[in-house]
Formats: C-alpha cells, sequence, structure tokens
C-alpha cells in the first residue's frame, strides 16, 4: 500500500466515527493560536542551554530523582511508577501529592542559575480511574469497558479520570491503551478495549476527548482537563504467543490496519502525547524503529504532539543500554522514560551532543514538540499546583464520580448462562455469598491499583470502595432477605442460593503472561466449591473475575448462572444492581454487556478472534440477557490441552524441549522469543539455534553467542511444576549432555527459575571451561546448588536457562533431572 492510500485509510476511518477536526490531520496551515504557539516555543528554544535541552528530553521516576536534581538537570518530566508514590510508600494523601508537585513546579522554574525555567510535566499511569490513590474512583479495567459498548459512558469515565488527576495537582495521564488484543495469554489483555479494531476505534476519540476536552474549543487540555496518551504505539497486542514486549509479525500495512486503528481518531482529537511500544515489528523494536515513528506517525497519520518512550523501553534497543541510546532519539522518540537510568543517560546524551554523535537539529526538534504540549497545556501560564482550583482532594471519589463508575459495572457484566432463568434473584430469600473474590476489593479491582500488580490491598486501604459483597448485602437486605459471607462456602443454615465470586489474583504486564488459557484443573479449589452445591441441589450463580477470557467449561456446568464480571473496579455494587431483583423480585438493570472478546472453546490459548471464529465458545459480540433468554447445553470438559502433572525430569531431549515445555531465546531486547524451531534467533541476534547431528539427524541444538550482548537459552514450562512430582527419591541433580566447541573467556551462568523475583542462579563457568574442546559430555550440578541461590522446586516455572555475554558456541543434546549418585552437594564452586 502506498503512502497516500495509507493516509487515506486512516482519514476514512477518523470521518466514519464523525471526530471533530478529522480534516485537520493533513493540514499544515497553522492557525492564529497555534502560530502564537509556535512562535513562543521558538523564542524559549533560542534561549535554552544544551544542557537544558537535554534535561527537556528525559523523564525521571520520582523514586529516584530528589528536587534539587530537578533543578539541577532541569528536566523535563517525572513520572510516578506503579510502584512509586510521594514519601517512598505504597500510597500516600492527596494533599502529600499537591505539595510534591509544589516542589516540583519551584525546582523546575528556579532561574537564579540564569535558566529559562521551564516548568515540568507530571505523569502518571490512570488507566482505570487515577488508580494510584486510594480515595479515587476506580473504574472497571478496558475489558470490561469494551463489553459496555458505550462511548459516551467512556468519555465520562475520561472527564471523571481527569478531574481526579487534577485534584491531586498532576498534569498528564499515560492513557488510553489502544491496543488491540489478539492473543488472551498477553498479560495486558484487560488493558485493551477488545480484539475488534471498531470497538477500540470508536472509544480513543471519546476517551481522548473526555480526558483532554474538545480540540479548539476554550476548555481544551485547561482546567480539569489533562494530557492524554495513546500507547503503546504499535502491535504491542498482536506479539506472538501474545508475550509482553514480543513480536508482532506480518505485513506492515495489514499490522496498521488492525493495530493502528484507534490512533486515527486519538489523532484526530488532537492527542499530545504518544507512547511508543515496548514490543517488536517484524524484528525491529519500536523504540528504534524510524519508519513507525517518524515517517508514518508523523508524515502519514498527521501526529503533531510528541512522542515518549515506555520505561526503559530505549534499552532494548540492539547496541542501546539504558543508560546510552542515541539510536530511540533518532528514530522518533522525544522523550526518554528513564526512571531510575535518568541521571547517566543526561550524562551520555550531553557528551554525545557535543561529539556530534547526537544530531542538534533532532534534539532541537524534539525540545520543541515537547514546549508546544507545555505551552499548549497552559502549564507555562499556569500557577502552581496548589494555587490551583483544581487542587483538591474533595474531587476524589465523589458520589457523582462513583454513580459513573457503577453504572460502568453494570454495563461491562456480560451474562454467559442463566439456565431455569435462575437471574435476578429473588433478595427475600437466604443467600450465601462465597468465594476468593465475594469480599475482595483487590481482587475485582485487579493490576494497576494502588500499585504496580495490584496485590497486597486490603479492603480498608481503599478509602472509596465497595466490595461485590457489600453491595450484595445491601441489596438483599432492602428486599427483606439475607446474605452471609462465607468465603470457603461452608454453613449452618441451608441457603436458597449461593453466589460465587472467583477468579484470577491480580497481575498487571509480563507477569500475568500464561502459555495457555485453562483457568484451573479438575482439582482446582473454586471448581470443588461449585460443585459442592449442585452437589446438594443448591442454586449456584458464578460470578467470575478475570482480565481475559478463559477456559472454564467445567465452572460453567457447575453452575446455574454465569457472569463473566471482569475486573469491574471499586464499585462492586454494580454486580448487584443486576442480580439481585428488587423487593417486588423484578429486574433493577438488565445485562447489556456483549463480549468484546471471543470466548474459547478449548484451553490451550490459541487465538481465537472475530465474530465468527470456529475456536470461539461464545463469540464475540454475545451476551444473555434477561429479555432474551436461551438455555445452555452442558459444555464440553476436555480442555485440548494434557493438564496431567506427568512431569519425569526431562527437560530438553534430543535438543528439543520436553513435553509441557517450550525453548526460548532473549537479549537485552527481549527475553521471550519463541524458538520452537532448530533455526531461531533473537530479536538483534546475539543469540541463534540451529540443529546439528549427535546420534541421529539433527538431534541436539546448537546455540551460537554473538557477545554483542547478554544472550539467553532457555527452557519453561507451560504450567508451574513441582519438580518432586518428577518422582525422585533422595538427593537431585541437573545433567547437560553437551558440546562446547567454543567459550571465550567470560562469565557463564546457568540459572532455575520459579517466577519474578524466584530463582537461582550458578556460576557455570568452570564447568564450560573443563568441557571446552573435550567433545561430548555431561556437567552435572546438584539441584541444591540452585535452592541454596534462591530457587523454589515447587513453584518451576524455567527449569533452564543458559545464560552468557562472551562469544560461544555450544551444542546441547539433553537436559534432565536425575537422582543424585552423592548423598551431599559441595555448591562452592558454584558462588563465585
Amino acid at each position: 500500500m502506498t503512502t497516500q492510500s495509507r493516509a487515506a485509510v486512516y482519514l476514512v476511518a477518523c470521518l466514519s466515527l464523525f471526530v471533530t477536526g478529522c480534516s485537520s490531520l493533513f493540514t499544515e496551515t497553522l492557525s492564529p493560536a497555534e502560530q502564537a504557539i509556535e512562535d513562543q516555543a521558538t523564542d524559549i528554544l533560542a534561549k535554552m542551554t544544551l544542557e537544558e535541552k537535554v534535561g527537556q528530553v528525559i523523564q525521571a521516576d520520582i523514586a529516584s530523582v530528589s528536587v534539587e536534581d530537578i533543578k539541577k538537570y532541569n528536566l523535563g518530566s517525572v513520572l510516578n511508577g506503579g510502584n512509586s508514590a510521594p514519601g517512598g510508600g505504597k500510597t500516600a494523601d492527596p494533599d502529600a501529592w499537591i505539595a510534591l508537585a509544589d516542589q516540583y513546579w519551584d525546582a523546575s522554574t528556579d532561574t537564579s542559575d540564569g535558566g529559562v525555567g521551564i516548568p515540568l510535566l507530571w505523569g502518571t499511569d490512570a488507566v482505570h480511574g487515577h488508580n494510584n490513590l486510594q480515595t479515587a474512583t476506580i473504574f472497571p479495567h478496558n475489558i470490561g469497558l469494551g463489553a459496555a459498548n458505550d462511548p459516551d459512558l467512556i468519555g465520562r469515565i475520561a472527564a471523571v479520570t481527569a478531574k481526579e488527576i487534577r485534584a491531586t495537582g498532576l498534569d498528564w495521564t499515560f492513557a488510553p491503551t489502544l491496543a488491540v488484543a489478539q492473543d488472551d495469554r498477553w498479560g495486558r489483555t484487560y488493558e485493551s478495549y477488545s480484539e475488534n479494531p471498531d470497538i477500540v476505534a470508536a472509544y480513543s476519540g471519546a476517551m481522548v476527548a473526555g480526558l483532554q476536552g474538545e480540540p479548539q474549543s476554550d476548555g481544551f487540555l485547561q482546567g480539569d482537563k489533562v494530557i492524554a496518551t495513546a500507547k503503546h504505539f504499535v502491535g504491542d497486542g498482536g506479539t506472538q504467543l501474545g508475550i509482553d514486549k514480543g513480536d508482532t509479525i506480518g505485513d506492515l500495512d495489514a499490522l496498521l490496519k488492525l493495530h493502528g486503528a484507534g490512533y486515527g481518531p486519538a489523532i484526530a482529537n488532537d492527542v499530545q502525547v504518544v507512547m511508543a511500544s515496548f514490543s517488536s515489528v517484524n524484528g525491529t523494536k519500536m523504540h528504534g524503529y524510524k519508519e513507525l515513528l517518524t515517517d508514518i506517525l508523523r508524515g502519514e497519520m498527521g501526529f503533531k504532539g510528541f512522542v515518549i518512550g515506555d520505561w526503559n523501553g530505549h534499552a532494548e534497543i540492539p547496541g542501546c543500554t539504558a543508560t546510552d541510546c542515541v539510536a530511540s532519539l533518532d528514530a522518533g522518540v522525544d522523550m526518554y522514560m528513564a526512571p531510575d537510568s535518568w541521571r547517566d543517560l543526561y550524562k551520555n546524551l550531553l557528551t554525545a551532543a557535543n561529539n556530534g554523535t547526537l544530531d542538534i537539529a533532532r534534539l532541537d526538534e524534539a525540545v520543541k514538540r515537547i514546549l508546544r504540549v507545555k505551552i499548549r497545556s497552559g502549564l507555562l501560564d499556569g500557577k502552581k499546583p496548589s494555587q490551583r482550583t483544581t487542587s483538591n482532594s474533595d474531587f476524589l471519589g465523589t458520589d457523582e464520580h462513583r454513580a459513573i463508575a457503577r453504572e460502568a459495572v453494570r454495563k461491562s457484566l456480560v451474562l454467559l448462562k442463566n439456565n431455569n432463568s435462575l437471574l435476578p434473584l429473588n433478595p427475600s430469600q437466604n443467600i450465601l455469598v462465597a468465594g476468593s473474590g465475594a469480599d475482595s476489593v483487590q481482587q475485582q479491582t485487579g493490576g494497576w491499583t494502588l500499585n504496580w500488580q495490584g496485590d497486597g490491598n486490603s479492603n480498608d486501604e481503599f478509602g472509596a470502595a465497595q466490595s461485590i459483597f457489600a453491595g450484595i448485602n445491601e441489596a438483599v437486605k432492602a428486599g427483606g432477605g439475607t446474605a452471609t459471607l462465607s468465603v470457603d462456602g461452608s454453613f449452618s443454615k441451608r441457603p436458597d442460593a449461593a453466589i460465587i465470586v472467583f477468579g484470577e489474583q491480580p497481575y498487571a504486564e509480563y507477569r500475568g503472561d500464561r502459555s495457555d488459557l485453562v483457568y484451573e484443573k479438575s482439582d482446582g479449589e473454586d471448581l470443588a466449591l461449585l460443585q459442592s452445591f449442585t452437589s446438594q441441589n443448591i442454586p449456584v450463580v458464578a460470578v467470575f473475575l478475570s482480565g481475559r477470557p478463559m477456559w472454564v467449561n467445567q465452572h460453567i456446568n457447575a453452575s446455574d448462572a454465569f457472569v463473566a464480571a471482569w475486573l469491574p473496579g471499586t464499585e462492586g455494587g454494580g454486580v448487584a444492581d443486576v442480580i439481585v431483583a428488587d423487593a417486588e423480585g423484578n429486574a433493577r438493570h438488565d445485562f447489556t454487556g456483549k463480549l468484546s472478546f471471543s470466548w474459547p472453546k478449548l484451553g490451550d490459548g490459541a487465538p481465537v478472534n472475530g465474530p465468527d471464529a470456529e475456536g470461539a465458545l461464545f463469540s464475540l459480540g454475545y451476551g444473555l440477557t434477561y429479555k432474551a433468554h436461551k438455555e445452555v447445553a452442558t459444555l464440553s470438559e476436555d480442555a485440548g490441552i494434557d493438564l496431567a502433572d506427568n512431569f519425569d525430569g526431562d527437560i530438553l531431549e534430543r535438543g528439543d524441549a520436553a513435553a509441557g515445555l517450550s525453548l526460548y531465546l532473549g537479549d537485552s531486547s527481549n527475553a521471550n522469543i519463541p524458538a520452537p524451531a532448530l533455526v531461531s534467533a533473537s530479536i538483534s541476534g546475539a543469540v541463534k539455534t540451529r540443529g546439528i547431528d549427535y546420534k541421529a539427524q539433527e538431534d541436539a541444538r546448537e546455540i551460537i553467542w554473538s557477545g554483542a550482548t547478554e544472550g539467553q537459552f532457555s527452557v519453561r514450562s507451560n504450567r508451574v511444576v513441582d519438580l518432586a512430582d518428577a518422582g525422585i527419591d533422595g538427593p537431585i541433580d541437573l545433567i547437560i549432555e553437551w558440546k562446547v566447541e567454543e567459550a571465550a573467556d567470560g562469565r557463564y551462568h546457568i540459572a532455575l527459575g520459579c517466577g519474578e523475583g524466584c530463582g537461582g542462579e550458578v556460576n557455570a563457568s568452570n564447568i564450560v571451561k573443563t568441557a571446552k574442546g573435550k567433545g561430548w559430555t555431561s556437567a552435572q550440578i546438584p539441584l541444591t546448588c540452585f535452592a541454596e541461590a534462591g530457587f523454589d522446586p515447587s513453584k518451576t516455572k524455567m527449569p533452564f536457562v543458559f545464560k552468557t555475554a562472551s562469544v560461544a558456541r555450544i551444542a546441547i543434546h539433553s537436559v534432565k533431572l536425575v537422582a543424585s549418585k552423592s548423598a551431599s552437594a559441595d555448591c562452592t564452586r558454584y558462588m563465585q
């Protein structure tokens, strides 16, 4: 597709949504107001020193920068990461946010050193409300909002979010996420409105306008409006196997049509910032992809704001590090998100500017783009945060705001099953409410809530919230009945009906990546809880909390009614509004939610997308109502994958991953590139593989490290494995049958992993050196040595990782666990 025809596609898509200002996408003539902004930015830029310019293109995390640093380095921006709050705790009072914003304002506008004194921007991940605040209104995550299919509601949610962000003195949110998630194994699926690009496009403009105000209006970016960020450009929802930060592969025009669908409407509504994706497109990291970030985003799509990187995303470009990466600026990133690397990045960018490695014209271009946004938003002519009428903690979690969030919960619920018209429940009954999510605000709000992962949050940490049980209890009491909370499902008086609230525990980003979509196996606790009621002929309503569709056929079979509630946020009462009738037994609200993601027929996780997808159990757009009743027959309980615990100790066999395991390659660009083929390579090419012959044709895999950066070869389990299931009695050794053909001097490590922050690594340099040039040999490492280094065998996710930054060529035939011949293990040689 030509540049002209691709641009026409964006314009047609934009106009089809009736977005105000679409025609301005391709208009170069500046309005008088924009010309004034241009003139002011030009004047400021001319007065800036090189040091000030470099400072403006850097964003630091508040946990890693002081107020004095802001003054000294003239930084353009700060952010509060998912685990950063004023004062260094998990959360802080609203007044503490305003006070710190004041300090940053004073430091950045200080001109005592003769500088220009440009106010910094403070950005935050307010992705479902101002979700770092305990008293804020937390809305359903995007996947639930997609099921509501209500752009007007989205605009109102955005307006509330903007007002609550402004209430704490902040200027900027890293939202909306415009990913069109295609593989639900991705840990960020719940941040996507839909697998359907039309829904994402319809929401995009509404969200941006709600956050920023209507473009070309007097209220644009003024008052209680904030700067919005369209993210993550582009293809973040299409990576292979749904791997976070992975690679999206395919024809570029088709990819842009699908994954770029939300950007036209966002740009038409004058979104001020676009965030580059962590992921790659056809092997090229987005943070270094000039054709997409500059030629297409700006030249064809007409984006006029500035591009910000993601959290140290520039470090993943081949040849770059977190502290040294001119390539990202060259490609089109205007502001580096360098949370903890900012200081050395500043020094290296300054050095590059002085020695000619960094193009000053490109630096000036980036700074000017940032200045335009700051001027346009009124930041340079404004007051410091505490003096703004919008900075007021009373605006957080108001009744009006919570009412909109509760409406969003009602509209997001999707009814998958309602046999015998069990719902709505008569409130005059004795109703038992059970399950881990019944009275857990943490579970119903999910990730990106109070902290990055959304975990470790007790109910009393939420200053404005209602659990699902509390909402049910309120509705049932109003109808004359009794609601009893019993998380484990035990009871002394037989209930008339049971509501079981269960589902995924909170997660965010890559920690939520999965290898399949089976919620739990046949011996799962939640399934047993459901079946305990059905076995007693007690009617069961299942309320499923999840960040994606999952294979829950057994759970649906064990329920009379099944509701997909997604991650509804703080207003749990919205669930009761729909599933509990009024005192006369009539529905107070009908179900209106429709699936914005296809619900899978099998649990293998293979992508299922589109309204007519063969692999869908419940198709895109499915959703029952009280008025349109339909009985759901018993579903197949064949997940399509082997769920048995059959690990026998084999990790790598004949150069390939053993059953239930998969091979991956990784480097500084991404550690999670699938390598099912014998000939595979990491994104930067730092590590490659090919098949070679040992005892039979291509029964070994040769791994080649270039030495350009650290590369790793890993074997990963599709589900968490307990190594005790291998049935090996006594001490266990890890045995590697290999041929070390080439190994330059350097460090070599073997590791076993058990999840984020859990794992054990040993120094394998000596055994590599010993095996070098000896042909096919075996290396033996006691499992105890990995355990001493922090590995938990009962939670194994990566039963083998080999990594080095040295030039090396090593062939591996097999890796396995075997019974040790020695009763004791000497680990000293591996701990150097």
